[in-house]
Parts: C-alpha cells; sequence; structure tokens
C-alpha cells in the first residue's frame, strides 16, 4: 500500500497519462503518429528527478507544470511540440488521482476479502456457541458469538460490495482542457476522451469533471464505511478483551512497556487509530464539493494528499482488522460464565412473555421487574425470587420455569441468520474474480 500511494506512484500515473493521451491524440490524427510513440518512449519514471519536480510545483500549485517541463525536454525534437498537447493540469492530476486510486483500491479489496472470510470461519466455527449480547455496554438477551461474527461479516462484505463498484464505475478519466470545452482538440474532443479512458481501463464521464467533485467524495465515502466497518470489528474485539470480560483474545496481544502482566488488544488498537484518521481526511474530500466555478482554487489542490492518505488508512484498517480475528482465542467458557454473571436476569423478556398469559401482559411486567430488583439488590437467582412468588408459582413449575431460563433455548432466528449471512458471503465470494 504504501507504494501504491508514493510519491512514486503518483509520477508513474502522471505520466501513463501523458503517454496515454499522446496515443489516444495520435490515433485521433490531433498529432503525428511519431510524435506520439516519442513521448510515451520518454515517459520513463526513472528520466525523472522527483524532488525536483515537487520543487518546481510550488511556483504553479501542481506538478503538472514541471512535469510536463521535463518531459518536453526528455521527447525533444519535433515530439517535444506535442506534450500534453490540448489539456490541462486538473486533467494529468485528476486522471492520475483516478490510476492511483484503483491501485490502492484493488489492494484495499483484497484486504476486505480476507477479512470476511475470517469473519465467515468464526461464525461458522461458532454457530452455537452462546454469550451474552450487550446493548448500551449493558447485558442484554443471549446471542451467539457466530451471529456477532455473522454481524461483522455481513457488514464488511457490504462495504467491499460499495468500494468495489465505485472501483469498476465511478474511477472515470478527466479531459476538459482550459475550461472543459476541449476547444483546442476542435471536433476530435469526444474521440480523444474515449480514446483516453479505453487506453487507461478508466471510465468515460458524460463530461469532464473539474468541477464537480461527486466521484472523489463517494470513494473517500466508500473508504471511510470500509474503515470504519473495520474499525466496528476491531472495537468489539478490544472490548471483548477487557480483563473483566475476557472472551477473547488477538493471537498476538502487545505487551505494555511498564506493566509486564498486559495483554493489550494492539491490532485493534491500530485499527481505530486508522479508521478515525480515514474520517477526519473525509471531511476535507466532502469539503471539496464546494468547488469555485470550473475549476477550484485550493480545493482539488487539497483533494490529493488526503485520498492518499485516506487510501493508506483504509488499507492499514482493513489488513490488521484481518490480523486480529485470524487467529483469535474464543473462550467459551468465560462466555458461558459471562452469560450466568447476573443469576438469570438475561432471560427476564422470555419469563415475562410466558407469565403474561397466565398474570396479564402488565402485572407479568411488574412482577418479573421486581423480582429482577430484588436480584440485582441482593445477588441470588431470578428464578429463586420468581417461584417465591405464588402468583408465579400457580403459573409455571419448576421445571418450566428451569427451561424458561435456559439461555439456549431463547434465540430467536440467530442460526438462520448465522446462515443467511454465510450463504450471502459464498454467493459473493463466487463472483469475486
Amino acid at each position: 500500500m504504501a507504494a501504491a500511494v508514493s510519491d512514486e506512484a503518483w509520477l508513474e500515473a502522471m505520466l501513463a497519462v501523458e503517454a496515454a493521451l499522446a496515443r489516444a491524440e495520435a490515433a485521433a490524427g490531433v498529432i503525428p503518429v511519431e510524435a506520439a510513440a516519442a513521448i510515451e518512449a520518454a515517459c520513463d519514471p526513472a528520466r525523472f528527478d522527483l524532488e525536483r519536480i515537487g520543487r518546481e510545483a510550488i511556483a504553479a500549485a501542481t506538478p503538472v507544470v514541471p512535469l510536463v517541463k521535463a518531459l518536453t525536454a526528455a521527447a525533444g525534437g519535433e515530439a517535444a511540440g506535442f506534450v500534453h498537447w490540448g489539456a490541462t493540469s486538473q486533467d494529468v492530476v485528476d486522471t492520475a488521482m483516478m490510476l492511483v486510486a484503483r491501485r490502492a483500491v484493488d489492494l484495499i479489496l483484497a484486504d476486505l476479502d480476507g477479512l470476511a472470510a475470517a469473519c465467515a470461519r468464526l461464525a461458522e466455527r461458532h454457530r452455537g456457541t452462546l454469550m451474552v449480547g450487550r446493548t448500551l455496554l449493558q447485558q442484554a438477551l443471549p446471542i451467539t458469538f457466530g451471529l456477532k461474527a455473522a454481524g461483522w461479516l455481513v457488514a464488511v462484505q457490504e462495504a467491499r460490495e460499495a468500494l468495489g463498484g465505485l472501483r469498476d464505475q465511478r474511477l472515470a478519466v478527466q479531459l476538459g482542457g482550459a475550461s472543459g470545452t476541449l476547444a483546442s482538440l476542435g471536433d476530435r474532443g469526444l474521440e480523444v476522451m474515449s480514446g483516453l479512458a479505453q487506453r487507461l481501463g478508466l471510465a468515460e464521464p458524460a463530461l469532464p469533471w473539474h468541477g464537480a467533485r461527486g466521484r472523489v467524495a463517494e470513494l473517500g465515502s466508500a473508504l471511510a464505511v470500509a474503515a470504519g466497518t473495520a474499525g466496528k470489528v476491531a472495537l468489539d474485539v478490544a472490548l471483548l478483551m477487557q480483563t473483566e470480560v475476557g472472551e477473547v483474545a488477538e493471537a498476538a496481544p502487545g505487551a505494555s512497556s511498564a506493566m509486564p502482566h498486559k495483554r493489550n488488544p494492539v491490532a485493534a488498537v491500530e485499527v481505530d487509530a486508522c479508521a478515525r484518521g480515514v474520517q477526519a481526511e473525509l471531511v476535507v474530500l466532502v469539503g471539496a464539493l464546494r468547488a469555485e466555478h470550473e475549476r477550484a482554487a485550493g480545493a482539488w489542490q487539497a483533494e490529493w494528499p488526503a485520498l492518499t492518505e485516506a487510501l493508506r488508512l483504509t488499507g492499514g484498517a482493513a489488513a490488521r482488522a484481518r490480523q486480529a480475528l485470524d487467529g483469535l482465542h474464543v473462550d467459551e467458557r468465560r462466555m458461558r460464565a459471562n452469560l450466568e454473571l447476573t443469576g438469570g436476569l438475561v432471560l427476564s423478556e422470555r419469563v415475562a412473555l410466558a407469565l403474561a398469559s397466565g398474570l396479564g401482559r402488565g402485572r407479568a411486567r411488574e412482577v418479573v421487574e421486581a423480582a429482577a430488583a430484588r436480584v440485582a439488590a441482593g445477588g441470588g437467582s431470578l428464578g429463586d425470587e420468581l417461584l417465591a412468588d405464588p402468583a408465579v408459582a400457580r403459573c409455571v413449575t419448576p421445571e418450566e420455569l428451569e427451561h424458561l431460563l435456559e439461555p439456549g433455548g431463547y434465540l430467536g432466528s440467530t442460526a438462520a441468520f448465522v446462515d443467511r449471512a454465510l450463504a450471502r458471503w459464498r454467493a459473493g465470494a463466487a463472483r469475486t474474480p
């Protein structure tokens, strides 16, 4: 990923645009074929001083001006007069940004596929592993760890599908010339644009998008969703690794520089840091939507580093989330112990529903709430407190109440949901090349 979004990668992409532009213009009869061949031959990144281009870019607020100057010198002869013919700096930078993004997104998609596969393995292996579900950080109802992993799986797969769709449909070539009219190419503008898109393997837009930055903001948003989804997985892992919970552990937890006993959720921490960084970069990319007239003064320049960093951090989030789940240790006994921690309170909803037929819904809820409050205040179990109430004893037998307080009997559609998530994942994996 570092190589895919590096300064060298940007230089390579800009030169690829210049070479493809020359070839497309030659095919359309705009410039001589010999000139296009010489320009293409000159577009060798090894021939260019990257640091010098960067320094000289300050004077023009774009690296394309010094790049074209250097490329013109490298092409030489008659070809020098046809370098960058009819294009503007933003054409080259925007199209190069699409090429850089495509290469980086491919890496991210691969890691999201790996993350989804790790989620699927956990969902399948722990389809019936009981644990407590938590809402607002409090114990709620029984679930299975397989259902939690299935939730991760679907979210990751949906983020992957959205990012993949953008990669295939919204990464488009940019060619508009000075003001988006391609006047410099006469009546060959559309032909050149089409040829450029075909040669670079990018989508052909309806018209130049110099001042319409929606596709960049959409890409940034999809990256933020992907990174945030990986962050949600990581946050769950970190919470489940808390000492007082102890239900999972990363395969390679981190140490502390001060406390020898610590087993820190380092992969999860790094995923969260990446996700937060992507959110910050998204602010810049969405802000660039407010572009002045046909070309913005500063907004699109701000996109280059913001998108580069968003791509890099999203890759980091997906890769480290995948590592966090690979080899994740799941403590099933601790999950069961935590499920029983409250003496059956997590089954209060089930008991109240069962008692409603004999006591009425309102009265049943009052009875169960009172019993639950006594358990919370003084310990004991919900079953014992309920059986001590004559009204309850007339409605259910001790055996029936014991059955109602068995967590595995109140899972609803959990197994079906896990199976649906796995089936959806397998279908998607089969379509992915």
